[in-house]
């Protein structure tokens, strides 16, 4: 009885505004609020904010819209509280966090709030660029390209988002036949490697060169990583009760007959 009386403390209509979670996180915050919600601090809740990410990112990957908008809630979340912790240290505002990044918008959208011209998306990319340049110029804040390039980011995101920055300040192949070439020599460098030392570099140069392909290709290299781990695991999961269905011992198969179950697996699941 005492939870239902709870969820009749706000309609649809509450449940469906901004301002309900805000009320609601700092409720929560607040004396006689929640024990644990309380005690967060934005250290504590780093590992939080990069877990509801990648969880969206997953619900993306599934192609499910329902689990996209819970865990794009969830990430709204996570966005309420820093702006309580930061409120409550006389910091900033969730209206300050709001002021920045709706001035930001339209600030680097003068294309659609101003009288700039664009004729594709790429001319947008490189527009953002320069404003961003020139915003810092103002500031009297000199930049490479390759800084301010948060380090927590994934290795292959880190990369990407590095060699994107690059390529808008001209350095750049002509075409996409200069990056395979590359992964063939880099292949080549990786074969001449006669240490550890040398073969840990030339991998490192691999990889790298790899993600500079699936920038040529309009791919994430972190998507494309993370849904080729997911249909390893579906396949091997798949391998292991066909084994399982046919009384096999699979880690005592041969390869070959695990090959054949693989491919099995393949087209199963896909």
């Amino acid at each position: 009885m005492e939870n239902d009386q709870f969820s009749h403390q706000f309609t649809d209509a509450d449940l469906g505004q901004f301002q309900t979670l805000v009320d609601i996180v700092t409720r929560l915050r607040a004396p006689g609020g929640c024990p644990w919600d309380r005690e967060q601090t934005h250290e504590s809740l780093k590992r939080h904010l990069l877990e509801e990410c990648y969880e969206a990112l997953e619900a993306i990957d599934q192609g499910s819209p329902p689990l996209l908008a819970e865990e794009l809630g969830d990430i709204l979340v996570q966005v309420a509280f820093h702006a309580d912790i930061a409120r409550e240290a006389g910091d900033f505002t969730l209206a300050d966090v709001l002021t920045a990044i709706n001035g930001k918008l339209v600030r680097r959208h003068p294309h659609v709030f101003g009288s700039t011209s664009v004729s594709d998306a790429r001319e947008v990319e490189l527009n953002w660029e320069q404003l961003k340049a020139a915003e810092r110029a103002q500031q009297g804040v000199r930049k490479s390209p390759v800084d301010g390039i948060p380090n927590a980011l994934p290795a292959l995101s880190y990369s990407q988002l590095m060699q994107d920055r690059v390529s808008r300040s001209g350095f750049e192949w002509e075409d996409v036949s200069g990056v395979l070439d590359k992964v063939i020599e880099e292949i080549e460098e990786f074969r001449h490697a006669s240490t550890d030392s040398q073969k840990t570099h030339e991998l490192g140069d691999l990889l790298m060169v790899m993600v500079n392909l699936c920038r040529w290709m309009d791919v994430q290299a972190e998507d494309a990583l993370r849904q080729a781990n997911s249909r390893f695991r579906r396949r091997y999961l798949q391998m292991e009760e066909l084994a399982e269905q046919r009384r096999l011992d699979f880690e005592q198969l041969p390869l070959d007959e695990k090959e054949v179950l693989w491919q099995e697996a393949k087209t199963i699941v896909g």
